[in-house]
């Protein structure tokens, strides 16, 4: 992409209503705008983060062997009579009546509509196990929504849903659950702590949240330091092998790592004093197990082996998809903007014109544009009449991991700059080695 052909408005000044540094960021960078409290719109440059971190997350549950789908984001009230939920739910559901006068909901979540759709079309146990999911948005109406895409109203969330036959499967479900997350997590550059949390309204008594530990997270969170050494990295999950999925919720789970409203003061006292840890977490998802709690209410069952109904057991598990671009803007930026992972930018490279209009460095800068496309990257070229200060701010502000500078001076040596976003450094290379190593670094052709 031309940047004389992008729409991307950032800005000069941090707006007064941006209180934390992804809220700032996405504002300044042109990502997002208000459309009211807590809902945004996402300008194209949010828009590709976002698709970029959605792709992952499909890939993640896809490789788990969970099946894609949509649900609407409107679902009658009635369903949610069935599990109960209508009038326990609280203030944050947004409840509206069509022209019918039928009374319905933007949805929150969607357990009590997924086991509508699975009781109307699976019967018997040779239908399970089963783990339906889509991304979808939701909306829930904050008292106080702030700090951007952290704590909007409106939110774009993967919710999953496993239906087996009984605990054992459920649980499996589960593990299989974390360990993708925890896939997922890592993809996306982040390390999410798996804590054992509070159920809050979806309910259920087994319930894990994944937080990222950084200095504006909302949740206080206690845990022994050791969980920050593990990593799930490049190792190969059987995700139908039960056992080794137990294995790697007990590698990341046997340390004490709580919220603070499940937080036991002396069970953290066991701990040893050096590696007991006090810290702020934003959450980027949970996993719950909640057994029968809807499929009871609301009839869903399927016919066991014996040719008795079986009531299904279930589970739901949820990733903030647009709460994650916040989350990593709050744990990878520095003052003079974001600095994106590879796996989530969007744009792989930016392509700087120290000399727009001069011939050698606008055929170099068409050139490498040209090469990197055709290799099947995404380059942003700054391709505008500006100062060479005012081009390195933009790419500093919205935070691509590599830029390729090219100026008339270093062309007189074959040599263009390749500079990495997150340690600074810089490099003097030919345009043909800088288009490899970006090719390495992003595996293409490989």
């Amino acid at each position: 992409m031309r940047l004389t052909r992008y729409f991307l408005p950032v800005l000069k000044e941090t707006p007064a209503e941006a209180q934390i540094a992804s809220h700032r960021l996405m504002l300044r960078a042109g990502m997002i705008k208000q459309s009211s409290a807590g809902i945004y719109s996402w300008l194209p440059l949010g828009w590709k983060v976002l698709r970029r971190i959605e792709q992952i997350v499909h890939e993640e549950q896809m490789r788990a062997g969970h099946h894609p789908m949509l649900m609407p984001t409107l679902q009658p009230a009635d369903l949610w009579r069935e599990s109960g939920r209508y009038d326990a739910y609280g203030p944050e559901m947004l409840r509206i009546r069509d022209r019918g006068d039928r009374d319905m909901l933007y949805g929150p979540t969607n357990e009590e509509m997924i086991t509508d759709i699975v009781r109307s079309h699976v019967s018997s146990y040779r239908d399970l196990p089963l783990t339906l999911y889509h991304i979808q948005w939701k909306f829930r109406d904050e008292v106080r929504p702030r700090f951007g895409v952290m704590r909007g109203r409106e939110f774009l969330m993967k919710d999953g849903y496993n239906f087996d036959l009984d605990e054992a499967g459920a649980r499996h479900a589960y593990n299989r659950h974390l360990v993708s997350y925890l896939r997922t997590y890592e993809r996306l550059g982040l390390q999410a702590i798996p804590m054992r949390a509070d159920s809050g309204p979806i309910g259920g008594d087994d319930t894990h949240e994944f937080l990222v530990l950084a200095e504006t997270g909302e949740s206080e969170v206690f845990y022994d330091s050791e969980v920050t050494d593990i990593r799930l990295g490049a190792r190969e999950i059987d995700y139908d092998d039960a056992d080794q999925c137990r294995g790697v919720l007990e590698e990341f789970t046997s340390r004490y790592a709580r919220t603070d409203e499940t937080h036991d003061e002396a069970v953290f006292a066991e701990v040893p004093e050096a590696r007991r840890r006090t810290a702020r977490g934003i959450e980027v998802g949970q996993i719950f197990y909640f057994g029968t709690k809807y499929s009871e209410p609301m009839g869903a069952t399927v016919q066991g082996p014996d040719g008795k109904p079986v009531p299904l057991h279930m589970g739901s598990h949820g990733i903030g998809v647009s709460r994650l671009v916040g989350a990593i803007i709050e744990a990878s930026h520095d003052d003079k903007g974001i600095v994106w992972p590879e796996g989530v930018t969007p744009f792989h490279a930016g392509i700087v014109n120290l000399k727009q209009g001069d011939t050698s460095t606008d055929s170099a800068c068409e050139g490498i544009y040209a090469q990197l496309r055709a290799e099947g990257l995404d380059p942003l070229y700054d391709d505008r009449k500006e100062r060479a200060g005012a081009k390195f701010a933009t790419m500093d502000l919205i935070g691509l991991p590599w830029r390729v500078t090219v100026g008339p001076r270093g062309l007189q040596a074959g040599k263009v700059e390749l500079t990495s976003r997150r340690t600074g450094e810089s490099e003097e290379m030919s345009p043909e080695a800088a288009i490899a190593r970006l090719k390495a670094v992003y595996g293409v052709g490989v």
